[in-house]
């Protein structure tokens, strides 16, 4: 029996003391002079330093206005409070305003990011940031022709970045560098600090004990400018771990349970926070990966506590000095004795299955023992085309060492993978060290085909050329998102997400069928063999080879602002598309080609919502322009309507804007002349981006009205109601029958409606400048 409790309401954790820790030594106490040490952020900065002090000081102010145990994940968000004495506090209500460490972009957010803060006309960043080039490397022959490729191709976003990040004191990872969150944990994380980045697994970091957000890069460019940045305070979900890891199970195994337990929607607004013994028999990297991947229930971001796991890997990544500050404070870097939790689910790790998720949605959660046989009940293609291992979730030495035990194993054998398999190294550093070390050789003597250190087939950078567009197939990877179409863009392919293990396992056998736990293989002799459970380091014993160096330490294009509200109510407005079904951050603006415009926003507002389902007809990409009465796509309709002075909505299910933090699928809907976007319920990013950029996400405040709503019906907007915590009439008038009127509800606060009014939150921070 799978132990495995939840505990719905406020649930209040037990035995969580200082065992939980494993420190092996005695907590200091914190006193001003410990804590009074300038320790840098990391080994590429100059005067950018932990401030423990001052987290300490604000955590002092806030504890003696709440007076109450408090959850890790508050301590962190309550020690960066712009202002703790006057900042009001409420799980799941207040907004807090925060002063983040550091901001991180990804290249294709980074482009708009950058431009928005171009034409804020500072001369520098405020606070420490960096920018790292892994989305628009695509997979096709291999790593080195891969990476000259796309260097060719983005030669001129290259340059933008490089340039940009030298004239504003941002630091820049090359291409071939890594994959951001992979780089992130390497060389930037630390205990305790608050970390916003323009990628939606930013909360990678947690691995380290830093809560690490992902958002749009209009948050970002707040960062940058030195304003605070909001965020809905979020309620805490807390995860108690017990027992401990073995065979074939691993630390992403831990994700994938609780996805099935949460669903993509279950941790929406809220924080995962991992406790209890269990936590101490997982690596740093183990933790990563489930924090990772915590973004796809929705989570504000996911963390665990500071312990001897993280310190073993802040030492082994050149960086003792902040490991000892750390444990100096580590009383604050970890939840209370007797803290809160508005859910609780304990898992028992040595009962803990392998599973496997998918496909089409990475909540799908199926354990291994039970796979074969859904598998087969749902007439899934049980051979495996192509077994994928790497990405942000899913390459650190340790998986990389694991999978590559599996693959000798079979090597010894006298056999090699049958499906296609490839490996994508998360950073230069992990390639540099598993060359080194023997697993790479190992990869491509089993047939793999080692990919750039890049996100590739994760996100769709992936020439794949094995299956024709349509036809069914099953791929199995280590990555942490499945959506249809999202690795190769053919919409029959059967994306399923496990561990490395598992992946290496069953492209081995080349069969969804395969339970190496209780399987056997032929050999090359034709005689039957179980494979060996995985075995490998979690560091590595020679210390890690850096590789190449990537960094460019820090040494013009401008947006036309949006236009400000013109204080009226909307009338008359058509529906551009009801979108039925999931509508994620892909179907509004989908990646792979389309990256290389991420800088052009009108040329990437080409791909606006071209994947969302239409009801009216059930396909993608077709849409009804009332004033023709033609079928076109759904970008060529938006433009007709915006020349010809016409504002739209945009009708959504539920949880519409889930997946990546692209904050274009905010951008392209404004600037193609939209007004709102009426869901079911929103992303919690999404949501925000769309505010950030001067629109109205508004919500059914009756889910089921979003059945009362038809294509083909005009719509009022009273926006003059926008208040606080008051709904909005929205105006329903059909083609045939009465108008008849409907609530909207929606979470603005008092600032953000000045986002509305100004037309985008960076035309409210000029504004301010100018008075």
């Amino acid at each position: 029996m799978m132990a495995t409790r939840q505990l719905l309401g406020a649930a209040r954790s037990r035995a969580v003391g200082s065992a939980s820790l494993g420190l092996r030594r005695t907590m200091a106490t914190v006193t001003d002079s410990a804590l009074d040490k300038k320790v840098k952020q990391n080994n590429w900065e100059e005067g950018n330093f932990i401030n423990y002090k001052k987290m300490s000081e604000n955590l002092a102010i806030v504890r003696a206005r709440l007076n109450r145990p408090l959850a890790y994940a508050e301590k962190i968000l309550y020690s960066h409070l712009d202002d703790p004495h006057g900042q009001d506090i409420e799980r799941g209500v207040s907004y807090l305003r925060l002063r983040p460490d550091r901001v991180a972009c990804q290249d294709a957010t980074a482009q708009m990011a950058i431009l928005q803060f171009m034409s804020a006309g500072m001369p520098s960043v405020a606070n420490p940031t960096t920018v790292h080039c892994d989305h628009l490397i695509e997979a096709q022959q291999g790593g080195e022709k891969d990476l000259a490729r796309a260097v060719s191709i983005n030669k001129e976003v290259y340059d933008f970045l490089a340039s940009a990040c030298a004239r504003y004191n941002i630091g820049f990872w090359k291409p071939g560098s890594g994959i951001i969150h992979q780089i992130l944990l390497e060389n930037y994380a630390f205990p305790g600090g608050l970390l916003i980045g323009t990628d939606s697994h930013t909360p990678n970091a947690g691995g380290l004990g830093m809560a690490a957000i992902g958002v749009g890069g209009a948050d970002a460019v707040d960062v940058m400018a030195n304003l605070p940045w909001e965020l809905k305070a979020p309620k805490v979900i807390g995860v108690k771990l017990t027992g401990s890891l073995s065979g074939w199970t691993s630390p992403k195994d831990i994700i994938l349970k609780v996805a099935g337990i949460l669903t993509v929607k279950g941790g929406t607004g809220a924080i995962v926070e991992y406790f209890g013994p269990g936590v101490d028999s997982l690596s740093a990297t183990g933790m990563g990966t489930i924090c990772n991947m915590g973004a796809e229930i929705g989570a504000t971001t996911s963390l665990f506590p500071f312990n001897d796991r993280m310190y073993d890997y802040l030492k082994a990544t050149k960086r003792t000095e902040i490991g000892d500050f750390a444990r100096s404070y580590a009383k604050e870097l970890r939840q209370d004795d007797g803290a809160e939790y508005d859910q609780l689910i304990e898992i028992n790790l040595s009962e803990l299955e392998p599973h496997i998720n998918g496909p089409f949605t990475p909540d799908l959660a199926t354990p291994i023992s039970k796979f074969a046989e859904a598998a087969k009940a749902n007439n899934w293609p049980d051979e495996v085309k192509v077994g994928l291992i790497g990405s942000c979730t899913n390459s650190s030495y340790e998986d990389m060492s694991r999978a590559a035990s599996i693959a000798r194993d079979a090597l010894n054998h006298g056999i090699k993978s049958k499906s296609l398999f490839t490996v994508t190294p998360g950073s230069e550093q992990i390639r540099a060290t598993i060359a080194r070390d023997g697993q790479l050789q190992t990869f491509e003597e089993f047939g793999g085909v080692v990919l750039a250190n890049a996100c590739g087939p994760c996100i769709g950078q992936w020439d794949r050329q094995d299956v024709k567009k349509g036809e069914a197939n099953s791929i199995i990877s280590s990555y942490n998102r499945n959506f249809t179409g999202r690795n190769d863009g053919n919409p029959a392919t059967h994306s399923f997400v496990t561990s490395p293990d598992l992946v290496v396992a069953m492209s081995i056998a080349g069969s969804l069928s395969f339970n190496p736990l209780t399987d056997t293989l032929k050999d090359k002799d034709g005689k039957d063999f179980k494979l060996s459970p995985p075995t490998g380091s979690g560091l590595p014993e020679r210390g890690y080879d850096p590789g190449q160096d990537t960094y460019q330490a820090p040494p013009r294009t401008l947006l036309s602002p949006f236009n400000a509200w013109d204080g009226k109510d909307a009338t008359d407005m058509p529906i551009l598309i009801k979108a039925q079904g999931k509508t994620t951050t892909d179907h509004i603006s989908m990646a792979g080609p389309w990256l290389k415009y991420r800088g052009h926003l009108d040329n990437i507002s080409n791909n606006m919502l071209i994947g969302a389902i239409n009801a009216a007809n059930g396909e993608a990409n077709k849409v009804k322009n009332f004033t023709t009465g033609e079928w076109d796509a759904v970008p060529a309709v938006a433009r007709d309507y915006k020349a010809k002075g016409i504002r739209w909505v945009v009708v959504g299910d539920w949880n519409y804007g889930e997946g990546s933090s692209r904050e274009h699928a905010a951008l392209e809907p404004r600037h193609l002349g939209g007004l709102a976007i009426i869901t079911r319920s929103f992303a919690r990013i999404h949501e925000t981006n769309l505010k950030k950029q001067g629109m109205l996400p508004l919500t059914f405040s009756d889910p089921a009205d979003y059945d009362r709503i038809n294509p083909d019906d005009k719509v009022d907007i009273l926006c003059t109601e926008l208040a606080v915590g008051k709904p909005i009439t929205c105006r329903v008038k059909p083609q045939n029958g009465a108008p008849f009127e409907i609530p909207l509800s929606h979470t603005f606060n008092e600032a953000q409606i000045e986002w509305f009014k100004n037309g985008s939150a960076l035309n409210t921070m000029a504004k301010k400048a100018k008075n």
